[in-house]
């Protein structure tokens, strides 16, 4: 479908990092009523977008939702593409409290509910302009577009089509200004018969022997330009590279620099950084494409010994190592297919290795996958408020989200447009195996846990299949982020006071892991440092006598009125926490979602005029001199 894939490319021109168009995320078609379904529906055929339509109103769509304006500021906050059917000024009013840096929105597009105008709300040079217009030749409808550049001259300089960059975007807004205001155009570069879209322009263009207000060049050289002077360069080139395990990043850096300054080629020309699998987790590698702005992807040895009759430089000595005769030379060949040419074969330094090929007339089949990355999370109880905001950029950044079905639908709207896998309670292995091979295969992966993801949760888990857990050799390459929520333990502090405020432990009384005479050592030993304790899985069907034993242990070592939390479903509808003397805990108050926290000897309770209890456990500040603690006025 040429239509859907235009859509594709106008969305990866402003996400450089991606190179191919088809792993874009899809638009986000949303819909309110069912008289606007017809052309909503032709909108997600026209782009092959995904169909969002609101609860009680919508039969049936691909997501459904029930507040829109969580919803919009959701997709939004995500980076999302959205067309929206309907009002641009409700879409508007519903997206401000999200509005920032104009330079990083993602394209807003409204239509009408008929199809009969199309207006780009936001977003208008970072492809909503040219949305608009393909959307609005589909329906028949009219886009209305604002920007003075597009009105006037028919192009959006500083947004330049799939495949071009340019240079120095900083330019664009004095050159626009230089134009509207009377300024003409002088073109030059050695690639501007290729720049059509340039041409077709409705510029004004300086006469034959008369020098512009402003030039504009296509070029395949480096060019130094100024705040008149735009300089667009083809994103044409790959760079194939190899290192020994652990080169410098400065050494690689160092070997382009020398590469492309030897050959007069520039650097804004590379749309891609490639390499072998076995590479996937070499930081010198992915440390170049982060630096070039440019995605880093990797192509099996065969993939790359398929390369051999076409390589330069093959070595033996390369392919008893590796498998594959060339690595350089054969990734850059192997990304620009067929038709594509080596234009700088291996260059070498003391431990990488560098080969540039240039892409044909026609872009080639990607056979290459990027570094996949699994983000291990906490999100705390579930609630927005108590998750924090590096976990749901997290979330955000990711295409697939793998967990405990409770724990991925208290994510809500943050989870739209995700693939789920969901997992019952009990398949832990299977569940963080299950992340980290869809990671190897390079994807995103949110592995989402309750609470900390690195208390009593999977991020352990993650390290020890990491070390020893005969994972596939993608999954071992992936790279790994775990991002701290809010404990069971902490949440159940703050409702209580600060219960917390000096020395304390956490035990699990779960003996499923952990044998019990090994849980009872540490209530011992916890009892008697005389540490506050809270204690995790304090119960089950099945387990009714651990709880009752750390109780009698505990009593042993502090008073019978030593305050003890009990809370349930903290952060979530239906939470409950009180606070009673140790000697009166008794197990059939606790069940499977409680959190026991039981104080140390020092802890207190404090009443406030409200009636409200406060449990705290002084840290010592009333010995310190010159504190008024405890001192009457």
């Amino acid at each position: 479908m040429p239509a859907c894939r235009s859509i594709l490319q106008i969305i990866q021109t402003r996400l450089p990092n991606v190179s191919d168009p088809e792993m874009t995320s899809k638009p986000a078609v949303v819909v309110l009523s069912v008289s606007a379904l017809p052309v909503a529906e032709e909108i997600c055929a026209l782009t092959g977008g995904i169909l969002h339509g609101l609860e009680g109103r919508i039969g049936t769509a691909e997501v459904m939702f029930s507040n829109i304006g969580a919803h919009l500021g959701a997709l939004f906050n995500a980076g999302e593409t959205i067309i929206a059917v309907m009002a641009t000024g409700a879409v508007v009013r519903l997206l401000a409290p999200h509005l920032g840096d104009k330079t990083t929105e993602p394209p807003v597009v409204c239509v009408a509910d008929d199809g009969s105008s199309v207006v780009p709300a936001l977003g208008g040079h970072h492809g909503a302009n040219q949305i608009a217009r393909v959307i609005a030749d589909r329906l028949g409808g009219h886009a209305a577009i604002t920007t003075a550049g597009d009105l006037r001259f028919g192009v959006a300089l500083d947004e330049p089509p799939y495949g071009w960059v340019l240079a120095n975007p900083q330019a664009a807004k004095p050159v626009m200004a230089a134009l509207l205001a009377g300024g003409k155009v002088s073109f030059g570069g050695d690639l501007l018969e290729e720049a059509d879209w340039l041409q077709k322009a409705d510029l004004p263009l300086a006469g034959k022997n008369e020098t512009g207000e402003v030039t504009i060049s296509a070029t395949s050289v480096p060019l130094l330009a100024g705040d008149s002077h735009l300089v667009f360069y083809k994103r044409d080139l790959v760079v194939g590279a190899g290192c020994e395990r652990g080169a410098a990043p400065s050494e690689i850096n160092e070997l382009l620099a020398e590469t492309l300054s030897n050959h007069d080629i520039a650097l804004e020309r590379i749309a891609r950084v490639v390499s072998i699998d076995l590479k996937a987790d070499e930081v010198a590698i992915n440390a170049l494409g982060e630096r070039l702005g440019v995605s880093v992807e990797f192509f099996t040895a065969q993939a790359l010994e398929e390369e051999t009759h076409r390589l330069q430089n093959p070595s033996d000595i390369v392919f008893a190592e590796v498998g594959c005769h060339g690595v350089s030379e054969g990734a850059a060949l192997a990304a620009v297919g067929p038709q594509g040419k080596l234009i700088v074969p291996k260059v070498k330094s003391t431990r990488a290795t560098l080969a540039v090929a240039q892409l044909g007339t026609s872009e080639p089949e990607n056979r290459a996958r990027s570094r996949g990355h699994l983000y291990v999370v906490g999100i705390g109880p579930g609630s927005d408020g108590w998750r924090s905001p590096e976990v749901t950029d997290y979330v955000r950044r990711a295409s697939d989200l793998v967990g405990y079905s409770l724990y991925l639908d208290l994510l809500g709207d943050l989870a739209v447009g995700k693939t789920r896998h969901d997992f019952d309670l009990g398949r832990e292995e299977d569940r963080v195996r299950h992340a980290m091979e869809l990671a190897g295969t390079g994807r995103d992966v949110a592995l989402v846990c309750s609470g900390d993801a690195g208390i009593y949760a999977m991020a352990t888990l993650v390290f020890e299949l990491l070390q020893n857990g005969g994972l596939s050799d993608g999954a071992g390459r992936i790279a790994i982020d775990v991002s701290p929520g809010i404990s069971a333990l902490q949440g159940a502090a703050a409702r209580a006071g600060a219960p917390l405020g000096h020395d304390f432990c956490t035990i699990s009384l779960s003996d499923l892991l952990t044998p019990w005479p090994s849980i009872q050592m540490r209530v011992k030993a916890a009892a008697e440092g005389d540490f506050v304790i809270a204690f995790y899985n304090p119960v089950s069907k099945r387990r009714r006598t651990q709880l009752a034993y750390a109780r009698d242990v505990l009593l042993q070592h502090r008073p019978a009125n030593t305050p003890v939390i009990l809370a349930n479903n903290l952060g979530r509808p239906g939470e409950t926490m009180r606070v009673v003397d140790l000697a009166d805990l008794q197990v059939d108050d606790v069940d499977m979602l409680t959190v026991v926290i039981v104080g140390s000897s020092d802890t207190r309770t404090v009443m406030t005029g409200d009636g409200k209890t406060w449990v705290y456990t002084p840290r010592g500040y009333a010995a310190k001199e010159g504190t008024q603690i405890g001192s009457s006025s």
